[in-house]
C-alpha cells in the first residue's frame, strides 16, 4: 500500500475496516475503527501486542470525551486546558465501548491529538480511532512515516504528516480513582496538570507504556550521566560504542526516537544514552530512556 497525503482515503480505508497509521503530535499510531473489534483486534495482531493491554482512542476536536468515558469535572478541567494536545485521560469507560479497545478493563483513555491531518481523517470518520504507537510491541516508537514503513513494510497504509512535533508520547492522568493520579509522563508535566486538578495520588491502573521494559532497540542501552567515562570503560572491555548525547530537553525529545532507531542500525555492540536534566520534559525523557535500557543493559 502507498504512503497516503490525502486525509480522505486514509478515513475510508479506516471507514472500510483497515488500518492506517497516523501522523500526531507525538508518535505515529497504528490507527483502527474504535467502534469495530475486528480493526482493534487486527491492532493487536499487527504489533504482536499482548491481550489484555489496553489501546487509546483519539477524538476529533469537537468532542468532548463523553461518548467514551465519565467526563467529571477534573476531566473536563483537564480537557480545556490541554485539549487538542499531548494529554490522555482514563476514565472509567462507558458500556458501549468494545473490550478490544479496553483490554477488557472497566477504564477507557482517551486524548484529542493536535495534529491537522489526523484531525481531518477523525472529522471525515465520524468516530474515534484506536491507535497505539506504530511500531512492533516493545520497541522504539516511529516518528516519521518512513520510520513506520521500516517497522511493517509497504502492506501497511501510512498517511504522511511529516516529522511529530513533540516525539514522545502523551502525557496519561487517570481520573478513574479518588485523586488524580499520573500514570505516564509526557510533555505536560506533573506541576501543569496538579495546576488544573489539585495535589495527585497514586494508581495502579494499567496503561499504555508502563511497562518496566518498553520502546526498546535491538541493541544493548546503557544511561549514563558520564558518557566520556562510560564509553571508555566498554571500549577497555573490547566493545564498540555508538552515544545519543543530550541536547536542550524538547529538541531531545523530538529526536530521541529517530536517533535510537538510526544508532540501532550501526552494529554497534551498546549503545550509550546520556540522560536528559530532570526538569519538565526531561522527566519523561527518562522515563523513556529507563524503560528501553531495562532488558537489555550492560553494566
Amino acid at each position: 500500500m502507498p504512503i497516503l497525503h490525502d486525509p480522505h482515503e486514509a478515513a475510508q480505508r479506516l471507514s472500510d475496516g483497515q488500518l492506517v497509521a497516523l501522523p500526531t503530535e507525538t508518535v505515529y499510531g497504528l490507527g483502527g475503527h474504535a467502534l469495530n473489534p475486528l480493526s482493534i483486534r487486527q491492532i493487536y495482531a499487527t504489533k504482536g501486542r499482548p491481550a489484555g493491554h489496553p489501546v487509546i482512542v483519539h477524538l476529533a476536536a469537537h468532542a468532548d470525551g463523553s461518548e467514551w468515558g465519565e467526563m467529571n469535572a477534573q476531566a473536563q478541567a483537564l480537557a480545556k486546558a490541554f485539549w487538542p494536545g499531548p494529554l490522555t485521560l482514563i476514565l472509567p469507560k462507558k458500556s458501549h465501548v468494545p473490550d478490544e479497545v479496553t483490554g477488557g478493563l472497566s477504564t477507557v483513555g482517551i486524548r484529542v491529538p493536535h495534529h491537522p491531518l489526523t484531525q481531518e481523517v477523525l472529522t471525515r470518520l465520524g468516530c474515534g480511532i484506536a491507535a497505539p504507537s506504530a511500531n512492533r510491541f516493545g520497541r522504539v516508537s516511529p516518528t516519521t512515516a518512513t520510520h513506520v514503513v521500516s517497522e511493517f513494510g509497504p502492506d501497511l497504509a501510512v498517511l504522511d504528516g511529516g516529522p511529530c512535533a513533540i516525539g514522545i508520547e502523551s502525557t496519561i492522568v487517570d481520573l478513574s480513582t479518588e485523586l488524580p493520579a499520573l500514570l505516564r509522563p509526557g510533555s505536560i508535566g506533573k506541576e501543569a496538570i496538579e495546576s488544573v486538578v489539585g495535589t495527585l495520588g497514586s494508581s495502579q491502573t494499567p496503561a499504555p507504556g508502563t511497562l518496566k521494559s518498553h520502546y526498546a532497540p535491538m541493541t544493548s542501552l546503557h544511561l549514563s550521566a558520564s558518557v566520556e567515562a562510560d564509553r571508555k570503560r566498554f571500549e577497555e572491555q573490547g566493545l564498540k560504542v555508538a552515544v545519543l548525547f543530550a541536547s536542550e530537553p524538547a529538541d531531545y525529545a523530538q529526536r530521541l526516537y529517530a536517533e535510537l532507531r538510526r544508532l540501532d542500525q550501526l552494529g554497534v555492540d551498546v549503545l550509550i544514552a546520556e540522560t536528559a536534566a530532570d526538569i519538565g520534559i526531561g522527566r519523561a525523557i527518562n522515563d523513556r530512556l529507563k524503560r528501553a535500557a531495562f532488558e537489555f543493559s550492560i553494566d
